[in-house]
């Protein structure tokens, strides 16, 4: 990629970012309240929606990527999969801010929406396996993708609970993915991938380091959604083995957070579909820890996911599958820190 092309679309990216400012402060403007309750960080009254504004940037910038970007295309039904699909969650969530519907209604929402990307043929047919060569999964392909993206859109919604955090992660995933894909001529989820950073980039300074709006579902459904499809999408880059772990490690300090919580809560015989505040960041804010600081740790865990990610591309086939393992060793820690002082708070959530 030259210089000036990059410029470009840093351009676009700021324009982006400026469509989706717009929009938050007129979503702000709307009124559209969140009422503090028993689970909730927050203790006044603030509006919500403002994830109103990525979605109008990331659909405004897929859509000049459809009609006028020929080389970073994808196939056609594909991509029309990846526009009905976006635009599918961004209704159902943004409707779901305003209804607030059970878990039950929003998980068929999700599914019906992620179905509509795989019917179009956007799901994982294969795994280039180091020393193995591509291993065809059959009708496994499709399944795993479902279970995929609805594990990602939920993942991304459940830590949606302190400001900037659900934002911020899904910003630095967006460029580390873009720094990714453009090594490997990946244009559709370079392009993609700015386009949601960008969207984020306009609504983040209305919500970290106060919040004056939160995303609500209509931003943190999203964003899991797209990231989930991305992850999709990279999967096929063809020249990096295992390229389906690429966004898993990205998102791997959310991922191991919904994945240890939805286990804890199975074994202690919880609803896991009632809602609850024992995620571990939560216990941690509970245990008196600034929130600023967990978002930011937030941050920093996608950082050394990129990093991480980075490194696997260049990687040789051996040390490809240790490398993901190396990312466990930061969660363990954090979990022995919020163990440690949730104990010291007296929060009896173990």
């Amino acid at each position: 990629m030259t210089l000036l092309a990059f410029l470009r679309h840093l351009l676009f990216c700021f324009g982006l970012a400026g469509v989706s400012a717009l929009v938050v402060r007129a979503t702000i403007d709307a009124r559209m309240i969140d009422r503090p309750n028993a689970r909730s960080a927050h203790t006044r009254p603030t509006p919500k929606g403002g994830g109103i504004g990525v979605v109008v940037a990331f659909m405004l910038g897929i859509g000049v990527l459809y009609g006028f970007a020929d080389f970073s295309r994808i196939a056609e039904p594909y991509f029309r999969g990846v526009i009905l699909a976006a635009f599918a969650i961004a209704v159902v969530s943004f409707l779901d801010d305003l209804r607030d519907w059970p878990f039950s209604v929003k998980l068929a929402a999700q599914i019906l929406a992620a179905a509509t990307a795989i019917a179009s043929g956007l799901y994982v047919s294969e795994i280039r396996v180091p020393f193995w060569g591509p291993v065809a999964l059959g009708w496994l392909g499709p399944v795993a993708t479902m279970v995929w993206i609805v594990f990602a859109t939920n993942a991304m919604n459940f830590m949606d609970g302190l400001n900037g955090l659900a934002a911020g992660v899904t910003l630095v995933a967006c460029l580390f993915l873009a720094a990714i894909a453009q090594s490997q001529a990946g244009w559709f989820v370079y392009f993609a991938s700015l386009s949601l950073a960008a969207g984020l980039a306009g609504f983040l300074p209305f919500n970290f380091p106060q919040a004056r709006i939160f995303m609500g579902d209509v931003g943190s459904q999203y964003c899991g959604f797209v990231l989930a499809m991305l992850g999709v999408a990279a999967a096929r880059f063809g020249a990096v083995e295992m390229s389906l772990l690429l966004v898993p490690m990205l998102l791997h300090g959310i991922l191991f957070d919904v994945a240890f919580t939805l286990v804890r809560r199975l074994l202690n015989g919880d609803r896991i579909t009632q809602a609850h505040r024992s995620h571990l960041y939560q216990l941690a804010h509970r245990a008196g820890m600034d929130a600023r600081w967990i978002a930011a740790l937030h941050w920093g865990f996608t950082a050394l996911g990129g990093l991480v990610a980075i490194l696997f591309v260049a990687a040789p086939g051996v040390l490809k599958p240790a490398l993901p393992l190396l990312l466990l060793l930061p969660q363990m820690f954090w979990l022995a820190y919020v163990l440690l002082r949730s104990r010291r708070a007296e929060i009896g959530a173990w």
